[in-house]
């Protein structure tokens, strides 16, 4: 049985005693306040539920991760990047983002982020931990990603496309920024097959800690503006 949390408190158990069936279930409960998530992303915790079921909270073991620098760009999405007129923003439209992951995708009906979830994430956009990246072409959003910034670390969520490779371009812009930040890592959660294209890859959950333990405290000096030529990104 996985422990329930005390909704007095943004304690959490320990991440090794997170469950091996289903992969790294932690616990259930508790809310998605902004203490409590700043709390559970900074122990390697994050929330991952249906609607209608409890918050549940996870920390898998293998995790999936990508240091910025090791971003892979595939011949055919650097051809697409150098033929594509696009523009990349930071935090121009967070709620649009959201929205757009949210919404039902060609293969299922079904969507983790709920309202309730989407509400989440957008305080904690307000108070300056949850960034999103947009791409746009002709003036209209075509793809993009949000997630968590917090010290050197960046905690992906989830992204969407409504043209061909737009989220690949806006991950690939957004990691080359990331790597000029300085930034460690983007902890990707769960590996999955458009992830891997891209270099991501499972490192041991002790090793996910290292990374936790080494570079949540520092505080990297920058705006939330993309700066990079395109030239340079490929």
């Amino acid at each position: 049985m996985i422990p329930w949390l005390d909704p007095h408190s943004t304690e959490f158990p320990p991440i090794s005693e997170a469950v091996d069936d289903p992969n790294g279930l932690l616990a259930a409960g508790g809310d998605l306040s902004p203490a409590r998530l700043i709390t559970a992303y900074s122990r390697g915790i994050f929330p991952w539920f249906n609607p209608g079921e409890p918050i549940l909270w996870w920390s898998p073991d293998p995790r999936c991760t990508l240091k910025p620098e090791k971003i892979h760009i595939s011949r055919s999405l650097r051809k697409a990047i150098r033929k594509t007129t696009f523009d990349i923003t930071f935090d121009r439209a967070f709620d649009e983002v959201i929205q757009a992951c949210a919404a039902p995708r060609a293969y299922s009906e079904d969507t983790w982020i709920s309202p309730e979830m989407q509400q989440a994430y957008k305080d904690l956009h307000t108070q300056g931990f949850a960034h999103s990246v947009e791409l746009w072409q002709d003036g209209e959003l075509c793809g993009g990603l949000y997630g968590i910034a917090m010290g050197r670390l960046f905690f992906g969520e989830s992204m969407f496309s409504r043209r061909t490779n737009a989220s690949k371009i806006a991950f690939t812009c957004f990691s080359r920024q990331l790597a000029k930040w300085g930034y460690a890592l983007i902890d990707c959660q769960i590996e999955n097959e458009h992830l891997t294209s891209l270099g991501a890859e499972n490192i041991p959950r002790q090793r996910f800690q290292q990374y936790l333990n080494e570079y949540l405290a520092e505080q990297p000096d920058h705006s939330w503006h993309f700066d990079i030529d395109i030239d340079d990104v490929v």
